[in-house]
């Protein structure tokens, strides 16, 4: 549908997860071939390391319960360090936005919603309040980079 090296941006909300590792790299490796040098794709997906038991329950592989329920086709629960190394392994230059680390504390580096919007994010999901995190997803911008090659 698009010729190579024609986007400027992609939006990839709650997707990643519903591939394998390698299926991810893979699908990381085309978004890659059709953007422009310089284009990105923002990536969010669940976060293994929020301290949350009634989300890591929903998040989980295979998800919570019915077939039909979104979580079903969980294939992977990503942290932070594994969903850079998806996008860094297909060529992209990688920068954390949200996300928790290994000790569950939370992270967040301001982004522009213009630039594409998450609605499971700190500032954008109702579940969330200022006494409160009830939903966060781990959000990257990966970057292709300018010059190919060049880091």
């Amino acid at each position: 549908m698009f010729p190579i090296e024609s986007i400027d941006a992609l939006l990839a909300e709650h997707i990643w997860e519903h591939l394998t590792y390698e299926e991810g790299i893979l699908a990381a490796k085309n978004c890659y071939r059709y953007l422009k040098p310089g284009g990105y794709i923002r990536c969010a997906v669940p976060d293994k390391y929020f301290r949350n038991e009634w989300y890591q329950n929903m998040v989980q592989i295979g998800g919570p319960g019915p077939k039909d329920h979104p979580a079903a086709t969980h294939k992977i629960v990503y942290d932070y360090k594994t969903l850079i190394s998806v996008f860094e392994k297909a060529g992209f230059e990688v920068s954390l936005l949200e996300y928790c680390d290994e000790n569950g504390d939370f992270h967040y580096t301001y982004w522009n919603e213009n630039d594409g919007m998450i609605g499971r994010s700190l500032r954008f999901d109702t579940r969330n309040s200022l006494e409160n995190l009830g939903m966060v997803s781990i959000i990257i911008d990966a970057k292709k980079p300018l010059i190919i090659g060049h880091k």
